[in-house]
């Protein structure tokens, strides 16, 4: 019976899984191990750690109150739903730009297509809205499951066949004089979108009421629990599997990472053909591909459904025993979808030219939003209004404002840094 329940309430948190294991993965992830070695490790593990409690109560805040976060930020105050508004205008279309542009890139290597990277994009934009507006929620809750189990098994065999071209003595770590502007960009980006901008945890909520609703059952927070680390701690591994194949095959050698997007999923194709063999050229092309797609499903399907139901936030409190208002959601939803497609394609445009500089621009934002993020989730989790014996515990709490005020002293030193150099 418990495993049925399990199976049922799968979806939110592989979902949380198909946004992690993008950009943050596949780009940023093999780019530290290609130029840092090892070293980069501490910082992909501070990503994961700092942003846990957050990530934990998003979907823990859902399945208790059976609401979505932006309900327990309009109990906050107005003010706290000018401020969502503001990150996730800030966030969704550079994040979208971004993921979608690597896809893109992937597709012109997988398929040996020769048009412009943004017009492939922008099909990629068009189908996935077609996709999204035909199969709704169900279709993606399926897509999501088969994307991210094939890419994760590829990445897994790919890793081990790599593993014994590390040169484990030349760990690569990081000397003072090697923290100069450069590094701590990449830095800030790394952990900007590791595991996943903080915003999104936000759509994993909305997801995990959706889920409920679609499913017609009532998922408690003892499964869905496990759900979420299924999906969390299998996207921590996954990063240290990037980190390692882009350590094993390209740190310590002369090879020049691309900045293009195709260029770049060109060598990502390539560690896997090099550890695996030509034969695996076509299949984790589409693997890749396969990932990307989710990643890109998901952010397409989460922000324009966050726009929506913030939009009733508005206006007033979300009853979970009443259907929202379909009928005006699905008219701002698709609304809200085709402005983010478009305005997504448009930075593109101005970006076209490295996607390098757009990715460290997207996760930027991500980095210095984090704290704002997991302060306004951390108020929810613990509002008086939930009893005390479903909120998180004591010590949860604690590391919680812990890893706030952490994350804050961070985005503040990298703003000044900004403003001093």
């Amino acid at each position: 019976m418990i495993n049925r329940r399990l199976i049922q309430a799968l979806g939110p948190g592989l979902m949380f899984a198909a946004i992690s294991v993008g950009v943050s993965h596949l780009v940023q992830s093999t780019r530290a191990g290609a130029l840092y070695g090892l070293a980069m490790l501490v910082f992909i593990f501070f990503g994961l750690l700092s942003k846990y409690p957050a990530s934990r109560f998003g979907q823990q805040y859902a399945v208790i109150t059976g609401t979505t976060l932006l309900e327990g930020f309009r109990k906050q105050g107005k003010w706290s739903l000018v401020l969502v508004a503001l990150i996730t205008s800030s966030a969704m279309f550079t994040g979208v730009a971004a993921v979608t542009l690597v896809t893109a890139g992937i597709a012109k290597v997988a398929f040996g297509l020769q048009a412009n990277p943004v017009f492939i994009s922008a099909c990629i934009l068009t189908c996935t809205m077609l996709v999204l507006l035909i199969g709704k929620f169900h279709w993606l809750d399926i897509s999501i499951k088969i994307l991210v189990i094939i890419m994760a098994c590829s990445t897994l065999l790919a890793t081990f066949f790599a593993l014994p071209s590390i040169d484990w003595s030349v760990s690569g770590s990081l000397t003072p004089e090697r923290f100069d502007l450069l590094t701590i960009m990449f830095i800030v980006g790394l952990v900007g979108w590791m595991p996943v901008p903080l915003d999104t945890v936000i759509l994993q909520s909305i997801w995990t009421v959706a889920k409920a609703r679609e499913s017609k059952t009532e998922i408690d927070w003892k499964t869905a629990n496990i759900d979420f680390h299924i999906g969390y701690f299998g996207t921590a591994f996954l990063a240290v599997c990037f980190l390692l194949l882009g350590t094993a095959l390209i740190h310590g050698t002369e090879i020049e990472l691309q900045k293009s997007a195709a260029g770049f999923a060109a060598q990502l194709i390539g560690l896997y053909q090099q550890a695996l063999g030509d034969w695996t050229k076509p299949i984790i092309a589409m693997a890749s591909l396969a990932v990307m797609m989710s990643t890109v499903l998901t952010l397409v399907d989460g922000y324009p459904r966050s726009v929506a139901i913030l939009i009733l936030r508005f206006r007033g409190a979300e009853n979970p025993a009443i259907q929202e208002d379909e009928k005006n959601m699905q008219t701002v939803y698709l609304s809200a979808m085709l402005v983010l497609i478009t305005g997504a394609i448009c930075i593109q445009m101005f970006f076209i030219s490295s996607f390098t500089a757009l990715i460290g621009f997207a996760t930027a934002i991500s980095f210095i939003t984090a704290p704002i993020v997991a302060f306004l989730i951390h108020k929810a989790i613990t509002d008086p209004e939930i009893p005390l014996a479903k909120q998180p515990g004591h010590g949860l709490r604690i590391y919680s404002l812990i890893c706030i005020l952490i994350l804050a002293v961070f985005a503040l030193c990298y703003i000044y840094l900004l403003l001093t150099t």
